[in-house]
């Protein structure tokens, strides 16, 4: 596609692209949204380098895309409800979010994407990547598209204080308020801007396929999300300081690589601190 106000390199051949040329801390003219948008739809995962953003600031961009909404399970920073702190301490050698997954897939209407924008990086590891749900599903055989085309699965937050207790720089919400959270979603859905299809599975949420037990869904479910996340089917973004990710959660998934070995080996390594806007799914975008 060609770009007038912007201008975007891919990073990978699945999906991915940064973009160049655009301040997201200025309110956006109707024409540079408009090839922002484009470039999100053409390659799934955007990224932006260099842009120094407020809360308010991140928020109105993410806004663009459609509202936002907080995160059911962990508390929003002061006066932002609706933008998470995602922290790991130089201690842990765990990301939060470091398996493969779309994010909230046991809601009855999971988010549309998410915004995140790095405070505090390593001077390396801590990358992120993203895998294309449409080309997972194209790139399947003719009688596996038919088989998953059929299939429901059942998707589960489970218990509400495991989603960030494990990381102590994180703000758990009250268990008073946090509430488990169980959903239906066929696993092949259309994308409802671009009309493509794509598989959609949350290994970590995905705990069963409808009229199947847990035993015959885990085998399909484990060989789908190998074949989602071959190599050539993804790409991967190391993170600067202040540099903004946006995916598309509705045909992408991501992961954060757990790769602090100095953490895990000596509790000494490095601290990451991202925050992160979910875009909600009534997202026009």
């Amino acid at each position: 596609m060609n770009y007038r106000r912007i201008d975007v390199k891919p990073v990978a051949t699945a999906l991915g692209a940064e973009i160049c040329g655009v301040d997201l801390a200025k309110p956006l003219d109707d024409e540079s949204w408009s090839e922002i948008r484009r470039a999100f739809h053409e390659h799934l995962v955007v990224f932006f380098r260099d842009q120094v953003l407020t809360p308010e600031q991140q928020l109105a961009f993410a806004r663009r895309f459609g509202p936002t909404e907080p995160y059911p399970f962990i508390d929003g920073v002061e006066g932002h409800p609706e933008l998470v702190e995602v922290v790991k301490l130089p201690d842990e050698n765990h990301n939060w979010g470091s398996n493969w997954h779309a994010d909230m897939t046991y809601r009855e209407h999971p988010p549309a994407g998410g915004v995140l924008y790095a405070k505090e990086v390593p001077p390396y590891g801590g990358d992120t990547l993203f895998a294309n749900m449409y080309l997972a599903y194209e790139t399947l055989s003719s009688g596996m598209q038919r088989v998953v085309e059929q299939i429901e699965a059942i998707h589960d937050s489970f218990d509400p204080t495991e989603h960030a207790s494990l990381f102590k720089g994180m703000a758990m919400q009250g268990t008073s308020t946090a509430t488990r959270e169980v959903a239906q979603h066929p696993l092949v859905q259309t994308h409802p801007v671009t009309g493509r299809r794509s598989l959609y599975l949350c290994r970590p949420y995905s705990v069963q396929f409808v009229d199947m037990t847990v035993e015959e869904t885990r085998p399909l479910l484990d060989a789908l999300e190998a074949h989602a996340t071959r190599p050539e089917l993804t790409c991967r973004f190391r993170w600067e300081p202040n540099s903004v990710a946006v995916w598309d959660n509705r045909c992408a998934m991501h992961k954060a690589m757990d790769d602090d070995l100095q953490a895990l080996h000596s509790g000494e390594g490095f601290r990451r601190v991202m925050h992160r806007a979910t875009i909600a799914a009534n997202a026009s975008t």
